[in-house]
């Protein structure tokens, strides 16, 4: 049986199947692409942003502004677009950031989930209309009789948009449980990260007002590194 068969037996239903399927296809292609980029440069962009963060913090916001289009950068980058805040503020503003970009990070759950939910049902719900259409024409008179062979053809049929459904459901459940075990290593990471950069964010802060001297973090006050 080929793919036009399948979808002529499929029912009323393989037509709203097949929408799901491309939606979830398309959802996943755009994710798989959004998860390869974040994935392939983001262990470049913590060992530079935590290794400038040790020897010149000044050097934190360039690296961070490079990378812009990754959502690890953009968190980086947030609290460093303040002039020099005390290290509550810039705590406050590592936590903002870190719930924008997991939040979009989550984009296309919501698809998936729906897909999930309502392939299922509605590959039951064709079988079932099938079947009850199949059954319809059976009379009791022919019963045991030539006339009923095509029921069993019928009820075969009909069990096609379940299979399709749950075909679908299963495709779709996989990838969303591999995204969102990509999205649970990333609030690992987000936390560890912005937690050691507050760490040194105080301790620099802390040793600046020790000694005496004014708090100047911001790359755009050091003329020699725009050089």
């Amino acid at each position: 049986m080929n793919f036009a068969e399948l979808i002529a037996k499929g029912g009323v239903t393989i037509w709203p199947l097949l929408f799901l399927s491309i939606l979830s296809v398309g959802t996943i292609l755009e994710r798989l692409w959004f998860w390869s980029r974040v994935l392939i440069q983001e262990k470049l962009i913590i060992n530079r942003v935590m290794e400038a963060a040790t020897l010149n913090w000044r050097l934190v916001e360039k690296i961070a502004r490079e990378y812009k289009n990754h959502p690890l950068a953009n968190f980086i980058y947030s609290p460093l677009q303040l002039i020099n805040p005390e290290p509550e503020v810039f705590h406050l503003a590592l936590e903002a950031a870190a719930d924008d970009e997991l939040a979009h990070m989550r984009k296309g759950e919501k698809v998936l989930e729906a897909v999930i939910a309502l392939s299922p049902l509605l590959g039951l719900f064709g079988t079932v209309w099938g079947l009850i259409q199949a059954l319809s024409s059976i009379k009791l008179s022919d019963l045991g009789t030539a006339s009923t062979s095509g029921v069993t053809l019928g009820i075969s049929e009909a069990l096609i948009s379940t299979a399709a459904g749950l075909l679908v459901a299963i495709i779709s459940l996989a990838f969303y449980r591999l995204f969102q075990a990509f999205w649970a290593n990333q609030v690992r990471i987000f936390r560890k990260i912005g937690s050691q950069l507050e760490l040194i964010y105080r301790q620099k802060w802390l040793e600046a007002e020790t000694e005496g001297l004014p708090v100047d973090f911001h790359l755009e006050t050091d003329s020699s590194l725009e050089r």
